[in-house]
């Protein structure tokens, strides 16, 4: 019996995986399902993704780590298509240029889906088989295919912005009236704490390993800035006063002519996943730069946490709670939340490598450290973050300019 034992639940484990795995792969269709092939094929400005490419990198991901290292005999489904839809793998050779994903108008979404199709047929029939490196390839897989569900809505909301018939990709209802909680301050630990991910459970490498850091006194806000306060920050000339600003921050203002958080207009409106509506002033600031997060938190008297001031809050929080994305459709942040939801939260905090990082070998090492120059860390998820894909210790990061993601700010401020 214990040997039986022993044997099922591997076989279990690998059952829950599959499950995983397919559910993810449909979630991503879904999202997908109210585009057309144009809809699918534009590329708004470099940093963006066109949605059909988001649809076939995900494949190419499972194709090319799991299926064509781990399956003997498997054969691409069309070998000129790696170059198409690879993203910055070096150890994969060559690539399309980034900047022109959007001049791909082949293969066609119709192509695209087929090409989801049979990839997932092989991964279904070639699962119990697998060795345990491809499994956890296959986890790494469904965690990197949530990220890009993320990024395809965002992507989508920067495209829909650029076309002045302003299309809409769902529905929402309108903003509810909701009091806003008073800002109120609440005290972080001092001393020695840990941060970074435990051993159990899947974390991406940049999380790890787990390590020591000193805290000294500090508080942090009960709730993010909203869009209201927001507002009285721009009436209050803050986006004209350079002493507020980094300097690289006052020169992107400057050059780009930014005045307001990215969708805004100035008859009170904002560009949405459901079109033009009315601002939701209760609701969680969103779609500002890490440049703007800092002025303003300046303007306040107060600054951004630090990444492990951050972390060390959340870490009794449960990060499956609040505003998360759990179906396909439009996604917009909400009033009220707490440390997990609606937006992203810029800290102060570099992305850098903790103490003792090593990454992953192969192809799959350049996912994370390659990129930990020139980027600041967000904490938290948002409301087109999938839930259960963020933890405490996740990190995200971007450039300090970049805005079309859902980000937005919480305030910290020292204490004695």
């Amino acid at each position: 019996m214990a040997r039986e034992d022993s044997e099922r639940a591997p076989q279990e484990a690998t059952a829950a995986l599959g499950e995983r795995l397919l559910a993810t792969r449909k979630l991503t269709l879904e999202l997908a399902k109210p585009l057309s092939d144009a809809d699918a094929t534009i590329q708004p400005f470099p940093d963006a993704s066109p949605a059909k490419w988001h649809l076939a990198h995900t494949t190419w991901f499972f194709e090319t780590f799991v299926l064509r290292d781990h399956l003997p005999g498997y054969r691409l489904f069309d070998e000129r298509w790696p170059y198409c839809f690879n993203s910055y793998y070096e150890g994969e050779g060559p690539r399309h240029a980034r900047p022109k994903r959007g001049m791909l108008s082949r293969p066609s979404l119709d192509e695209v889906r087929a090409y989801r199709a049979s990839v997932d047929e092989a991964l279904e029939r070639a699962l119990p088989s697998l060795p345990t490196a491809a499994l956890d390839l296959i986890e790494l897989g469904i965690n990197h295919e949530q990220q890009h569900q993320e990024l395809l809505l965002t992507d989508i909301l920067a495209t829909f912005a650029e076309n002045p018939l302003e299309p809409a990709y769902g529905e929402l209802p309108p903003p509810a009236c909701f009091a806003v909680e008073p800002l109120s301050w609440h005290r972080g630990r001092e001393g020695l704490v840990e941060i970074g991910a435990t051993e159990a459970g899947f974390a991406f490498d940049c999380e790890r390993p787990r390590h020591r850091v000193i805290l000294t006194g500090h508080e942090l806000a009960n709730r993010r800035v909203t869009n209201k306060e927001w507002r009285d920050f721009i009436e209050d000339g803050g986006y004209w006063t350079p002493t507020l600003w980094l300097s690289d921050g006052w020169a992107w203002v400057q050059q780009d002519r930014v005045a307001a958080p990215l969708y805004w207009r100035e008859d009170g409106t904002e560009f949405t996943l459901a079109g033009r509506r009315e601002i939701d002033w209760a609701a969680p600031v969103a779609h500002v730069s890490h440049y703007e997060a800092d002025a303003f938190a300046r303007w306040t008297g107060a600054r951004l946490p630090t990444e492990a001031e951050w972390e060390d809050f959340a870490a009794s929080t449960d990060p499956n709670m609040g505003n998360q994305l759990d179906e396909a459709g439009a996604a917009v942040p909400r009033p009220g939340g707490g440390m997990f939801g609606d937006v992203w939260e810029w800290t102060q905090s570099a992305f850098a490598s903790y103490p003792g990082f090593k990454p992953a070998e192969g192809a799959v090492g350049e996912y994370n450290g390659k990129f930990m120059s020139g980027q600041l860390v967000l904490k938290g998820a948002s409301c087109a973050t999938p839930r259960g894909h963020s933890r405490a210790s996740y990190r995200n990061f971007f450039p300090p300019a970049a805005r079309w993601q859902f980000t937005g700010v919480r305030l910290a401020k020292d204490a004695r």
